[in-house]
């Protein structure tokens, strides 16, 4: 099982698109995680050299000390030894495309080395990040790293603050559709698309699915609402649709969800 720390803000010039830092450490022997989709691609930094095994059907594999972990639109499991410790870096859905010179959707459902994406690049200052004795000062080292990366983009700002402001749309409408949505901001359908699949590594339809998914979860874990008032709620046509969608995401029903987090 993970300990989480609360979460620790960036530096202001990244906080457009660094939702936050975070650590998380594992305190069992062996541990089975379960990730769900969260709408977020990630950078994962191995900070203890300890071991994690990214599970996807049959096949595993080792997870780099240095990873981009892509947006997932399926459930993952990971084997993780006691004492793993992470520092992640938690970008905004469209953000990350600034950072890594890769198109983002290339990362969906992937876990990919940064050393792959960056080659030399990424050893210099995990080495120096690694020098580093204290937390804080692990931060301030990718923290750096980050704003470096960010100054380097040779992408628009200001086709991110576009693509933000779909995203802030497909937020607020649960009865999205990406016809409305195109028409609404002018744009062909296929256009849009395009925009997603570069800046965010989703479809417009399935980055709002997997929202919808994260609100009904939150609900679930947070509230003592019904079910079914969470479906309606989350904008799922009915009960049906609600546990369909919900399990091709968690691998679990909605109710079995629910009893998970019931008082012991």
């Amino acid at each position: 099982m993970f300990t989480e720390s609360k979460g620790f803000p960036p530096s202001d010039i990244l906080k457009p698109y660094i939702k936050y830092y975070w650590v998380c450490t594992c305190d069992e022997s062996v541990s089975m995680e379960v990730m769900y989709p969260s709408g977020h691609v990630e950078l994962c930094i191995d900070i203890s050299n300890g071991n994690t095994v990214r599970h996807r059907g049959d096949s595993f594999a080792k997870v780099p000390n240095l990873e981009v972990l892509g947006h997932l639109t399926t459930p993952t499991r990971a084997t993780v030894t006691k004492g793993t410790t992470l520092l992640v870096a938690r970008f905004y859905s469209c953000a990350s495309a600034l950072f890594f010179p890769d198109q983002i959707s290339n990362f969906t459902n992937g876990s990919i080395d940064l050393y792959d994406i960056l080659n030399k690049e990424s050893t210099g200052w995990y080495d120096q990040l690694m020098d580093q004795h204290s937390l804080a000062q692990k931060i301030k080292v990718l923290d750096s790293f980050l704003i470096r990366r960010l100054l380097k983009s040779d992408k628009k700002t200001g086709q991110f603050k576009l693509v933000e402001e779909l995203c802030n749309h497909i937020y607020k409408d649960d009865a999205f559709s990406i016809e409305n949505l195109a028409s609404h901001y002018g744009f062909s359908e296929r256009y849009v698309q395009r925009l997603f699949l570069e800046w965010v590594g989703l479809t417009p339809k399935s980055f709002h699915s997997v929202q919808r998914f994260n609100k009904s979860l939150e609900l679930i874990q947070s509230s003592e609402s019904s079910l079914t008032s969470i479906a309606l709620e989350c904008g799922y046509y009915d009960q049906a649709h609600f546990i369909k969608e919900f399990k091709s995401y968690a691998g679990i029903t909605p109710s079995q969800a629910a009893r998970l987090h019931e008082p012991t």
